[in-house]
């Protein structure tokens, strides 16, 4: 398994907040908008990036770190073989990922991911 990207997320009640600062003050472009997330960065290959949200999706609590890995299935093996609990999933969700949500060491939910 290797990991791809690793995206911070922010919650927050209101987005537009994060298009003043982020998109207008920083320069960063709109990469991804779901409503309830949108994610800014310098290009669409996604090396810098920080996302902005309401809520995970699917319900889901605004996870504090996400992780891009390219086999979801190994990064689950090995999650659940370390003794780490899901939280939630694994899933397919309708935006075109597959992902399950941990908690780190240090109580951060964790969303980790990868693209179908």
């Amino acid at each position: 398994m290797k990991v791809k990207r690793i995206v911070a997320n922010v919650a927050a009640a209101d987005l537009s907040a994060a298009k003043r600062f982020y998109g207008e003050v920083l320069g960063l472009d709109v990469l991804m908008d779901h409503g309830w997330i949108a994610t800014y960065g310098t290009d669409a290959d996604m090396r810098t990036q920080i996302g902005i949200a309401t809520e995970g999706g699917s319900g889901t609590p605004v996870p504090d770190l996400s992780i891009e890995v390219d086999d979801i299935d190994e990064a689950l093996a090995r999650m659940r073989q370390a003794g780490f609990s899901v939280e939630y999933g694994p899933a397919d969700e309708p935006w075109g990922v597959r992902r399950f949500y941990v908690r780190d060491p240090f109580g951060k939910l964790v969303n980790i991911l990868a693209h179908l």
